[in-house]
């Protein structure tokens, strides 16, 4: 197991360093994206609370396009940097990195069906753990559920998080792209964690020292978080999920069942 770790730390230091040198090629334009999202997001919610007094029907459509054009903009993230990955700079057009209204439409019936997926795992995990009523509390039991249905619902979560990339990269279908991160992340899933646990590490010390009022340090962490290891995340991911692809020896169109464990 620590060779194992080792290994893993390598792989993820590995992909870090090229990732940065990813960024630095197109630091602005990834940024840029980036800081649109900050942006969308950040008016959203300002919107969400002016519009909600005034009729919810408004409110509702505002919520649903600012989904459409929040998601519509991480996907152009993704496919732009799958063209710095791919293309001489030459090449790369801002065009291009504008999803498709079959990527879009791709992507939120995965989102649809992982939704789907974890209400399912909840009201199966409740009906197995329903007998515990007569031993424990109903609050205990609720509680018990709750945390189980959490772990396996996060955990299932970084498999089939990779699927954006294969509907962009490969252009496959929506249940085709999440079975295929459930294969492909089979025997990585303690190298994703630790590279998840490596990026929310700066969003846990900016957390950290906003909580004790550290506010000059916590804005420095801010900024570096939002100009920095947002953007740098974003293209680590993408990395990661080519070297996985490179080292993918499975079937081109698995099964879930199969690549559950």
């Amino acid at each position: 197991m620590i060779e194992y770790l080792k290994e893993s730390t390598f792989v993820i230091n590995d992909v870090i360093s090229d990732a940065w040198d990813v960024l630095k090629k197109r630091y602005f334009a990834i940024a840029g994206i980036c800081f649109l999202l900050f942006v969308v997001s950040n008016v959203s919610g300002i919107l969400a609370m002016y519009l909600n007094s005034i009729s919810i029907v408004l409110s509702v459509f505002m919520a649903l396009l600012f989904l459409v054009v929040y998601f519509g903009l991480q996907l152009a993230l993704f496919k732009h940097i799958f063209q710095v990955l791919d293309r001489d700079q030459e090449d790369i057009r801002w065009r291009d990195s504008i999803p498709e209204l079959k990527e879009l439409i791709y992507f939120f019936a995965c989102v649809v069906s992982i939704l789907v997926g974890a209400f399912i795992t909840y009201l199966l995990i409740s009906v197995i753990f329903f007998p515990l009523i007569y031993l424990i509390s109903v609050e205990v039991m609720v509680q018990i559920v709750y945390f189980i249905t959490f772990v396996l619902a996060f955990s299932m979560f970084l498999r089939i998080a990779f699927f954006p990339f294969f509907i962009l990269d490969k252009g496959v279908k929506p249940f085709k792209a999440i079975r295929l991160s459930l294969a492909t992340t089979r025997g990585n899933f303690i190298r994703i964690v630790l590279l998840l646990a490596f990026f929310a590490l700066f969003g846990s010390l900016y957390l950290y020292f906003s909580y004790r009022g550290y506010a000059v340090i916590s804005t420095g962490l801010s900024m570096v978080n939002s100009f920095v290891i947002v953007p740098l995340s974003s293209v680590a991911f993408i990395i990661a999920y080519r070297k996985m692809m490179r080292d993918y020896r499975g079937d081109a169109d698995p099964s879930i069942m199969e690549n559950i464990i």
